[in-house]
């Protein structure tokens, strides 16, 4: 059963391209245009070990803005197509996680409902780092791409940088346990696996 997909997006502010596979090893090949974006994209990988080409083309003369949330859209599109039927999967994932002073705590639902609860959020007008608010825009868009419910905390970091990489790892973490086939789900061929619903369907 191939878990592979391929999505992509062109606006008057980006064109992307991703294709994924679930089922690989964590690597990836990421060109976005914005270095910060290029290294969460790559730690998404590594740590949720899906497979992840993405190409990302927009207007990052502005800002990162469209890019880094059309990146999450584009990604949570090939997330779900990947999914197919969500039969056979563990469905649910959680992680917490450390980044040096930073803890994260994510939990994921493959639920079909899209839902992202991400906190800390500073407002924009308060002036902290752009990417405290980017990526968990990002990972709001993914998540309503993707149609998976996702509760992301980072609490005592004192860098945006280790506060970011430790939401991008959990989130990876989490959703890679989520997407993991449960051998007594998952059967021996698509028609025998089972969807972890008492409804009979994650769509």
């Amino acid at each position: 059963m191939s878990r592979a997909a391929a999505a992509e997006r062109t606006t008057s502010e980006t064109t992307i391209r991703a294709t994924v596979e679930l089922d690989g090893r964590g690597r990836a090949t990421i060109d976005t245009d914005v270095g910060f974006l290029d290294h969460l994209l790559e730690l998404f990988a590594r740590h949720s070990l899906i497979d992840l080409e993405l190409t990302a083309r927009g207007d990052v003369h502005v800002d990162a803005h469209h890019t880094a949330e059309d990146c999450g859209l584009v990604l949570g599109r090939a997330l779900d197509d990947a999914l197919g039927e969500r039969a056979g999967i563990r469905r649910f994932g959680d992680v917490r996680l450390p980044m040096d002073e930073a803890l994260a705590e994510c939990a994921i639902d493959l639920s079909g409902r899209p839902y992202a609860d991400i906190s800390p959020r500073p407002a924009a007008v308060d002036g902290g780092d752009p990417w405290l608010e980017l990526l968990p825009h990002m990972l709001e868009a993914l998540s309503r791409e993707a149609r998976l419910t996702v509760h992301l905390e980072v609490h005592k970091a004192r860098s945006v940088h280790h506060h970011c990489e430790a939401m991008m790892k959990a989130f990876a973490r989490a959703l890679r346990a989520a997407i993991e086939l449960d051998p007594r789900l998952a059967g021996n061929d698509d028609e025998s696996a089972v969807v972890p619903s008492s409804k009979g369907t994650l769509a």
